[in-house]
């Protein structure tokens, strides 16, 4: 990521949906370059925030060149994802959506500045939306599809990188463009083993978790999750894509 983007000694970076801050470390400890975290979590802004990092709580989308200046690249992983909700996809405003957030990021770049983007995506075998059932056959497409919006809740992914980037086209060029589908199922494959593993502190919060899961009426649809991933089977059957997309600003 930071190659594709040519973080260097003193690059000014913004991490849009910093997570728990791994690649804000890797930019201070390896890179020595200056970044910049956005979260919407107060876990996360705390976590990060007691390890010394450049963490604030604010939305990625109405970021502005006022609110902490211009960079030299912009990072995202794992957020975009997000942004556009399935009220806004059935009211015809999903390209919008991915429209101003390209305009977004492209007024706190200069020209030639560059954005990594990694995302989640439908592919050209996603139903319609009428068709996912939380009800229907738990081998279906339309159960597993419906699993994973409940434990993906107001989000609505874009249809293919293609959408991506005819949204980005006014502001941006592609660099380069890779699927990661494949890693990602190992990846989710791997949480899965970790979160597994016997710790006892772990399986104590474990429990409180579950108890508080046992009083919400989505608990039956919460269940299921720890025997099954449902976003991996997505993935296995090719209902969803992973892209890697490096733009640059024209």
């Amino acid at each position: 990521m930071a190659d594709q983007v040519n973080i260097q000694e003193g690059t000014r970076v913004l991490e849009m949906g910093s997570g728990w801050g791994p690649f804000l470390k890797f930019l201070k400890e390896k890179r020595h370059a200056k970044g910049i975290g956005l979260t919407l979590s107060d876990g996360q802004y705390v976590a990060c925030r007691k390890k010394g990092m450049d963490v604030y709580i604010k939305d990625c989308r109405t970021v502005k060149p006022d609110d902490f200046g211009t960079f030299d690249a912009v990072v995202s992983v794992g957020a975009f994802e997000h942004f556009c909700s399935l009220e806004e996809y059935k009211a015809g405003k999903q390209d919008q959506v991915y429209h101003d957030f390209f305009k977004t990021v492209s007024d706190l770049l200069p020209v030639g500045g560059r954005f990594y983007l990694q995302t989640m995506t439908f592919t050209e075998k996603m139903p319609d939306y009428k068709a996912l059932d939380i009800h229907s056959d738990k081998n279906s497409d339309s159960y597993m599809l419906a699993l994973a919006a409940k434990h993906l809740p107001g989000s609505w992914l874009p249809y293919g990188s293609e959408m991506i980037i005819r949204n980005a086209a006014p502001y941006f060029k592609v660099v380069n463009l890779s699927s990661g589908r494949l890693d990602y199922i190992e990846t989710i494959a791997e949480w899965r083993r970790m979160l597994r593993k016997f710790e006892l502190g772990k399986y104590v919060l474990y429990l409180k978790l579950l108890m508080n899961m046992v009083k919400s009426k989505e608990f039956r649809h919460i269940l299921p999750v720890f025997r099954i991933s449902p976003l991996k089977v997505c993935f296995e059957r090719n209902l969803m894509d992973h892209f890697r997309i490096v733009f640059e600003k024209v």
